[in-house]
């Protein structure tokens, strides 16, 4: 049995939170990595420890931590300027998970590095060598 459309009986209408709908599609469009806490630009790539080379270049990039991170929340100060290379920290005042970004430009190439929370570092290795008895 089909039910018209243009029926008698009420139909209720539940809307639904605009804001969770707008976080989902933010959150599945942006395609953001995390990193510790830390989040990376699209085509951002490792390079090692905690360190990834920008597909952007270095305004750019900035620009792009000025909306993830606004300056008013996130203090930024220059490290170096000097012919050639540029670089930029950004505070994380929470100190939760990292503890900053180190965003620079040295031979063209722009890199983030993401400063862990103290915390969080490794232990160096220990050397572990086979202990041999002697009689």
């Amino acid at each position: 049995m089909t039910r018209p459309l243009d029926s008698l009986r009420p139909h209720f209408y539940k809307a639904r939170p605009l804001g969770a709908v707008l976080l989902a599609l933010w959150a599945t469009a942006s395609g953001a990595e995390l990193v510790s806490g830390a989040q990376l630009p699209d085509g951002a790539q490792k390079v090692g420890e905690n360190r990834y080379r920008a597909s952007r270049d270095f305004e750019a990039t900035l620009d792009y931590y000025k909306t993830v991170y606004p300056s008013s929340s996130y203090p930024r100060r220059s490290i170096v300027n000097q012919p050639g290379v540029k670089a930029v920290h950004i505070s994380n005042p929470s100190g939760k998970n990292f503890e900053g970004l180190n965003i620079y430009e040295a031979n063209e190439e722009v890199r983030i590095y993401v400063v862990p929370a103290q915390g969080t570092t490794k232990p160096a290795k220990k050397d572990t060598k086979p202990v041999r008895k002697t009689k």
